[in-house]
């Protein structure tokens, strides 16, 4: 019951700014073939001020680990229910990851950004490997990562 409590007040709070209507986007990320273990991702919102808005995703299932996602944990806190119910298996280098939800509309053109933080283990950590302003213009269009992810988008 937790898990689901915890999954529906991210949802509220992802597609309630002002009561807006939501829509469903699909977010696909395509990791570099980096030779290595699977990686763990944090996928994030942050508002136009860089605060922390929620958890869209999160990839890898050992919680020891989720401290290598340095942006997500001091942007959220590192609290673990921000991603009780969302939680997916690591993606291995090479594979890509399509997760679809909802976003409220309101988040769009609105200054929001999406992040995505990747780590390998033995391998260096990439806080904000990629990072786009959430807008109505950037759907379909890809946006390359720093490190672990070969691309990113984002459709509505």
């Amino acid at each position: 019951m937790k898990p689901l409590l915890a999954a529906l007040a991210l949802s509220t709070a992802l597609t309630v700014p002002e009561l807006a209507a939501a829509r469903p986007v699909t977010l696909t990320t395509t990791l570099n073939a980096y030779g290595g273990n699977g990686a763990y991702l944090a996928i994030y919102v942050t508002d136009a001020g860089g605060a922390y808005k929620g958890t869209l995703w999160f990839a890898g299932g050992k919680s020891k680990y989720y401290s290598h996602l340095s942006g997500w944990e001091r942007a959220s806190g590192g609290r673990l229910a921000e991603i009780s119910g969302i939680t997916g298996a690591s993606v291995g280098a090479g594979r890509t990851l399509k997760v679809t939800l909802d976003l409220a509309d309101a988040l769009f053109d609105a200054g929001y950004k999406l992040h995505i933080d990747a780590a390998a283990e033995d391998m260096r950590d990439s806080p904000s490997d990629v990072v786009v302003p959430l807008t109505a213009a950037g759907a379909g269009r890809p946006a390359r990562g720093r490190s672990y992810v070969r691309s990113f988008t984002y459709s509505m």
